[in-house]
């Protein structure tokens, strides 16, 4: 994700960030809670990270269902990331097994065997 890709997102989510009287910036808030009490503003600034959080993630979910359909594979019902990886890490799995298959066919192998590797792919 780029430099401009997180401002994008981060303006999105309504984060700001502001600065104290040396020009030195101090954290990330929207422009109502400058002015705001301490204790009431990081309470703010966490639930401003939510959403914000929320739209990266989402972002990179998205990058990662594009690899994967760019490459065949199918997205599942991938929530995420880790939804996705798993669907696709089970993709390859069918692949090989799939490959296993034909190579014992393809070598006159029986029916048995392909019928083995088939079972083996179940557990």
């Amino acid at each position: 994700m780029t430099r401009d890709d997180i401002i994008k997102i981060a303006r999105e989510a309504g984060l700001a960030h502001f600065h104290d009287s040396e020009g030195h910036c101090t954290g990330i808030t929207d422009s109502v809670l400058v002015d705001a009490d301490k204790d009431q503003d990081d309470d703010r600034l966490v639930q401003m990270l939510m959403p914000f959080a929320a739209l990266v993630a989402a972002a990179e979910r998205e990058k990662v269902a594009a690899w994967m359909i760019a490459r065949g594979y199918a997205t599942g019902h991938g929530d995420t990331i880790e939804d996705l990886l798993k669907e696709v890490e089970w993709q390859i799995r069918e692949q090989e097994r799939e490959a296993c298959i034909d190579i014992v066919a393809m070598h006159g192998g029986s029916v048995e065997i392909e019928a083995a590797i088939r079972a083996k792919g179940g557990k």
